[in-house]
């Protein structure tokens, strides 16, 4: 099967927790690590493109099998021919291992350890730091004992966080995410992300039944960057997208695309408030 950006079937490869994909953000091929193999998270984002999700959090996850799966399928990368077999020539380049899957990589009890295998694996195929471990996490978890200290290990390694912000009032967050959130103690959050490890905001802007965010709920978007641009470490920058691959949540018929001159337009907002912006419609 060739890959394609806006196909990120987690199980591709015909693996547990382990899958590749080429992500329009990173411009290459992303090891995908899914430790929420039981579709569960503890968020229901509207635009999410997992089917028959649940709320709840990660499973016990087979770290040795774990282990195996990522070890061998970098060995096909590095050592093998996966890359010419799967993936378009303009994009065989092996960016980074992300945390990412079908929920929250935080809510799995066992998220610290699979970090430590991850970077194991990145030092045993002599890929760092060319090759990045990244995050991609709702932020909602980051004072769960251990999490912190796996954003340091991911800091040392070169890693990043990718924080999810969507909307910034609680009405926002509920429409948009599905979940009761109070937006000053997420914010919090995001400043400890940031001072524990190098930390990028992910928006996504989408239009609602034919429309897009309000101004009441961009300009409380453009508020909390502002805020965050002032942090003792401020986040690295905002990726701002858009919708790219179909959502398998109820509300899927009320979503669809901005114009890429929207978000290119509300990215020009967003750098005036301090901080860089990359836009991926």
């Amino acid at each position: 099967m060739r890959l394609k950006t806006d196909q990120h079937d987690r199980d591709n490869a015909g693996l547990t927790y382990v899958y590749p994909v080429v992500s329009r953000r990173s411009a290459g091929v992303s090891i995908g690590i899914n430790l929420n193999p039981n579709n569960a998270c503890n968020w229901r984002c509207v635009y999410c493109q997992v089917p028959d999700l649940i709320y709840g959090k990660g499973p016990e996850i087979d770290l040795v099998l774990l282990e195996r799966e990522l070890n061998g399928f970098l060995d096909s990368l590095v050592n093998g021919d996966y890359m010419e077999r799967h993936v378009p020539e303009e994009s065989r380049r092996l960016n980074d291992i992300a945390f990412s899957g079908n929920g929250e990589p935080t809510s799995s009890p066992q998220f610290g350890e699979a970090v430590e295998i991850a970077l194991a694996a990145l030092k045993q195929f002599d890929l760092v730091p060319d090759v990045k471990p990244i995050l991609i996490t709702n932020g909602s978890l980051v004072r769960n004992g251990g999490v912190l200290d796996a954003f340091a290990k991911l800091r040392l390694a070169g890693g990043n966080i990718w924080f999810k912000l969507d909307r910034a009032t609680s009405a926002g967050v509920e429409a948009v995410n599905s979940t009761k959130l109070d937006v000053a103690r997420q914010l919090e959050n995001l400043r400890l992300s940031a001072g524990a490890c190098p930390t990028w905001i992910q928006t996504c802007m989408l239009a609602r039944n034919g429309e897009p965010p309000d101004e009441q709920e961009l300009e409380a978007y453009l508020d909390a960057i502002r805020d965050a641009s002032r942090l003792p470490s401020p986040p690295l920058g905002v990726l701002l997208y858009g919708l790219e691959r179909q959502s398998h949540q109820p509300e899927a018929e009320e979503l669809s695309a901005l114009p890429s001159e929207w978000l290119v337009e509300f990215g020009a907002r967003i750098e005036a408030c301090g901080l860089p912006v990359r836009v991926h419609p």
